[in-house]
């Protein structure tokens, strides 16, 4: 176990009869790029609220750093949680010298945040002329500002263009990987597969997972198959202890395959049955495959 960054000890909070966070538990490490996963009204905006005192709980408590929420370890903290709001008359250079006014933070740190959210180029030019990556990316070299130790987002690719999406999606990895732990909420499972360490998926306010995400991509193996005769094949693997489930998908079979058994075990188990394949493909689970397995299981 590593430090822990962020405790969440059974937090609730309602609006009226809506419980958007209900008795939520759940630990950030040191390092972690940490996704809060789940649909719209989930209660992941609500819970980063609150971890960041902009909202009060009903019940239950968090830790930042093992220690009650304070002032002074809120300035250990980055987030972007709303769209980007600047002055738009002011240049970039401009609106950052304001943030590190009020953060009580030098001038010589500017530069730095810049060009770390590559956006040095167009220090000088008016924010209202920033595409929205690009304003996204000001806003996260605002939030830098200060060398905060953790970095909260809020839908970080809301909105953007593809190319945009791989811009602030390799942002976040760079970031992280100077040490920052990062904590991101989003709905969208792709994107948390590629930038995230590990995730709870929430749904109607409550924690329904929580783990690592290799662990939930190396949690099973799907291998696609096919033959000539695909009743004869499915047949056989309905029979096999070491297949878990088959499934049609064209005229392909997917079959899900227990721990310890492999795509080449399974063709050699096939070969001496005298079953000739004409495809053979392994997949490994993705983060939407476990997300809506957990969701029917509730």
């Amino acid at each position: 176990m590593g430090e822990t960054i962020l405790t969440v000890d059974n937090l609730s909070k309602r609006f009226g009869r809506i419980r958007a966070v209900d008795n939520l538990t759940m630990h950030v490490e040191k390092g972690n790029v940490f996704g809060i996963l789940g649909p719209n009204g989930s209660g992941k905006t609500t819970t980063l609220g609150i971890i960041l005192s902009i909202i009060n709980p009903n019940s239950g408590f968090f830790y930042w750093f093992g220690n009650p929420p304070s002032k002074n370890d809120r300035k250990r903290i980055g987030a972007i949680v709303e769209v980007p709001v600047f002055y738009p008359y002011l240049s970039g250079l401009q609106n950052l010298k304001i943030i590190a006014d009020i953060k009580e933070v030098p001038y010589k740190n500017i530069d730095r945040v810049l060009e770390i959210a590559n956006i040095s180029d167009r220090k000088k030019s008016k924010f209202r002329t920033y595409s929205l990556g690009m304003k996204q990316r000001l806003a996260i070299a605002a939030a830098l500002l200060g060398n905060p130790d953790v970095l909260i987002f809020d839908e970080p690719t809301n909105g953007l263009d593809p190319q945009g999406i791989v811009d602030i999606r390799n942002l976040i990895i760079k970031i992280a990987n100077q040490g920052i732990t990062i904590i991101l909420a989003s709905h969208l499972l792709d994107e948390v597969q590629k930038i995230c360490t590990h995730v709870t998926v929430l749904d109607k306010g409550k924690n329904i997972y929580s783990g690592k995400v290799e662990d939930v991509l190396m949690d099973s193996v799907w291998v696609e198959l096919a033959t000539e005769n695909n009743d004869e094949l499915i047949m056989i693997l309905q029979n096999l202890e070491k297949v878990e489930s088959i499934e049609k998908e064209g005229n392909k079979l997917v079959a899900r395959l227990k721990e310890g058994f492999t795509g080449k075990d399974l063709n050699e188990y096939l070969f001496q049955q005298g079953i000739i394949l004409s495809h053979l493909a392994t997949r490994r689970k993705t983060l939407e495959k476990h997300f809506l397995e957990l969701l029917e299981n509730l």
